[in-house]
């Protein structure tokens, strides 16, 4: 049974910084593409940021382009978000995604984790 588990979130002030880890099990890590999508309320889930199965490029929504970087661990079945200068507008639900890099119909999310932004 694949699993994803997201951790890291919290509250956090204008201009701060958090990390996301996502731990995943039940799958065989470097055959997926990772990334982290988000969704705040009353708006639809988008796309932050992804990373390939063998790492490498990387891309970001523009909203988040110089502030968030992805990278994962191979060895431990973990992707990160290292998030800074964090903005109100950040404030949203965080949701881990794997995506196997050839069979589209293996494609799952994690439960989320909340991230606030707020003074």
């Amino acid at each position: 049974q694949v699993q994803l588990v997201e951790s890291g979130g919290g509250l956090v002030q204008p201009g701060g910084s958090l990390r996301l880890s996502c731990a995943a099990s039940g799958l065989t890590f470097s055959f997926y593409d990772m990334s982290w999508y988000r969704q705040a309320p009353g708006k639809e889930r988008e796309l932050v940021a992804a990373i390939p199965s063998a790492g490498g490029s990387t891309n970001y929504a523009d909203s988040v382009k110089g502030r968030f970087t992805i990278s994962r661990d191979n060895a431990k079945n973990t992707v990160y978000l290292q998030m800074y200068s964090l903005k109100p507008e950040d404030t949203a639900v965080y949701y881990c995604n794997a995506r196997h890099m050839r069979i589209a119909a293996f494609n799952y999310f994690g439960q989320g984790t909340q991230v606030t932004v707020s003074s």
